[in-house]
């Protein structure tokens, strides 16, 4: 390679060292400068997440009921001036969670109960006769035979008095009762407390022939 061909090319990488620079220099000043000290937007939106956080406490605390699946009704609503009013459900739509909960398995969605294991709800003198009677099969269970619509069964009902409240035995009976063509009274928390302290000291399942004997 001649003398002149290597200072050719020195020069001309001299040039382009030079381009590149300058193009480096002009893409400095154009970069936005940074602003001095901390965005406020961080702090402003983890102040809004608290905020929620604390009043949607405090709303579930008011609303959720103590969270009881079995008693909490989601259509509930206070009425306020101007508001347009929610339809308050009745005893018996309330009980049909707690059937779903407790007794279904057993009676199933029908009422109909499983043949030769479990009798049926359905135009039972049993469900749809005294309630004091049905009441104290809830609290106490049932262990033995028991003839239901001309029927035999002997099998054990489990006592639920200590798993449901009053309020419970009472929207459940009630939906059993006004359920698959049955028409029988309401039953009532406060019946369903007389029955629990007439009864306190019972320990033992009852029979049909026990219960058969009260009026």
């Amino acid at each position: 390679m001649s003398s002149n061909d290597s200072q050719l090319r020195a020069e001309q990488s001299g040039a382009s060292d030079d381009s590149i620079q300058q193009v480096h220099a002009g893409l400095q000043k154009q970069k936005p400068e940074k602003a001095d000290g901390y965005s406020m937007l961080p702090l402003v939106l983890l102040g809004l997440m608290c905020c929620a956080v604390f009043f949607g406490s405090i709303y579930m605390a008011h609303y959720s009921l103590r969270f009881d699946p079995l008693v909490y009704n989601e259509h509930a609503n206070r009425a306020k001036p101007g508001a347009t009013a929610v339809v308050a459900l009745t005893r018996a739509q309330l009980g049909k969670k707690v059937y779903d909960t407790t007794c279904i398995a057993c009676h199933q969605a029908n009422g109909m109960g499983v043949p030769g294991q479990y009798p049926p709800l359905v135009a039972s003198e049993w469900a749809t006769g005294s309630e004091e009677r049905i009441i104290r099969i809830v609290l106490h269970g049932l262990n033995g035979p028991i003839t239901v619509e001309g029927k035999d069964y002997n099998n054990v009902m489990a006592p639920l008095g200590g798993a449901l409240k009053d309020e419970q035995i009472a929207n459940a009976l009630s939906y059993v009762r006004a359920s698959w063509g049955n028409n029988a009274p309401e039953v009532t928390p406060e019946t369903v407390a007389k029955v629990r302290a007439d009864t306190a000291g019972r320990t033992a399942f009852w029979t049909s022939a026990e219960l058969l004997k009260l009026p």
